[in-house]
């Protein structure tokens, strides 16, 4: 394993990666992810250079795709950036004005009940403001570390035998961008993985390669998501990242449903 090194993001998030022993795991991380980013709407696409494509011009959005951009642009912030030192501070202001119940009733792919409930417990989270320790320590412990991560934010930690980062879903997903034609903005020992990462990229692929988007969703991110986000509202201890691991999940199977769209899932080992 690399020695470990700050992240470069900016976020300014400075945390060097867990041990190598990471709950067991091995990592293979030299930087916790946090971004070096390209702009898209009110949210980050941390991986993605908008204008390479592939030999496809970007097509309008149908309200489907919107809705997928949609969910993509306001979570993915959440993910990548911390609190207090991040730049997603409009994104965190705009939340705790939330009118919870207008909000909840026009999110897609999401009933209604359930949009309440998430947004509601995010909502909750902020009402001592974005600077508060106990926010900013809870994304810290969730994302960063230097403490073991209770669920740490990489597909390929659950989906490889060993645990690590920069596994072989990770590269596979890697192969798919490079044929895609989808460049890189990060600084490459991020791995493509991290589920802000790839939340800000299906808004991107939305947008911008709407043909490319099941097979993204299928091979690479929902064989995943449901399993750490599930893992990740178990051992939240805060109101804003319970909410958010829960309402992320609501809207990834609820695009599913909606795409019709079959996943083989593999075997997770975490």
């Amino acid at each position: 394993m690399n020695e470990e090194k700050e992240p470069r993001g900016p976020s300014g998030a400075a945390a060097a990666e867990a041990a190598a022993d990471d709950a067991g795991c091995k990592d293979k991380a030299e930087a916790a992810p946090t971004g070096e980013t390209v702009q898209a709407g009110e949210a980050e696409t941390p991986l993605v250079d908008e204008g390479v494509q592939a030999g496809e011009a970007a097509a309008p959005c149908g309200p489907s795709l919107e809705g997928i951009a949609f969910v993509g642009d306001a979570l993915a912030p959440f993910f990548l950036q911390d609190p207090r030192t991040g730049n997603a501070g409009a994104a965190f202001a705009a939340l705790a004005a939330l009118d919870v119940e207008s909000a909840a009733a026009e999110w897609p792919f999401v009933e209604a009940g359930e949009a309440v409930r998430d947004l509601g417990l995010m909502r909750q989270g902020l009402a001592d403001g974005v600077d508060d320790d106990a926010l900013v320590w809870e994304y810290r412990r969730l994302f960063v570390g230097p403490d073991k991560r209770p669920a740490p934010p990489w597909g390929s930690v659950y989906t490889e035998r060993d645990c690590v980062v920069f596994g072989e879903s990770t590269l596979a997903l890697r192969d798919w961008m490079r044929g895609r034609g989808i460049a890189r903005t990060t600084d490459e020992r991020t791995p493509e993985d991290h589920i802000g990462l790839m939340l800000a990229l299906m808004a991107w692929v939305a947008r911008n390669q709407p043909a490319a988007l099941d097979d993204y969703l299928s091979l690479h991110l929902l064989t995943w998501s449901s399993h750490f986000l599930g893992r990740l509202e178990d051992v939240a201890e805060h109101p804003f990242y319970r909410g958010l691991a829960r309402l992320t999940r609501a809207s990834l199977e609820g695009i599913q449903r909606d795409r019709g769209l079959t996943v083989v899932y593999p075997k997770f080992y975490r």
